[in-house]
């Protein structure tokens, strides 16, 4: 087995277990997944929001707010992981091929 399929399959694998994310917290009725607060959770938890994660918090907007798509948020927790599952995937399909663009480009550069 190449290195490249072992990749692609503990790749797999992550996807796959992704949901457990959403399901351990829910789980435990622990609210979000650990570390994956908002600016308005992090101050229900700790009583302020520190200085620049109130700065940043504005410049960056997830194409997947939550992992969920719209009109899912209120789904029972099977849709939920699916949706979570399906995030996993487009974001691994869209991060692979913007790299092997760039690594095309790049290689096609030194050719020259």
């Amino acid at each position: 087995m190449t290195t490249t399929t072992k990749l692609w399959i503990c790749i797999a694998i992550l996807i796959l277990i992704a949901p457990l994310g959403l399901i351990i917290p829910a789980h435990f009725n622990a609210g979000s997944a650990w570390g994956e607060w908002g600016a308005d959770e992090m101050h229900k938890l700790v009583g302020y929001v520190p200085s620049g994660m109130k700065r940043l918090s504005g410049l960056w907007k997830a194409p997947i707010a939550d992992y969920v798509f719209k009109g899912w948020e209120n789904k029972s927790l099977a849709n939920l992981s699916i949706a979570y599952i399906l995030s996993a995937l487009i974001g691994i399909v869209f991060v692979a091929g913007l790299t092997a663009a760039i690594g095309k480009l790049l290689a096609g550069k030194k050719e020259r």
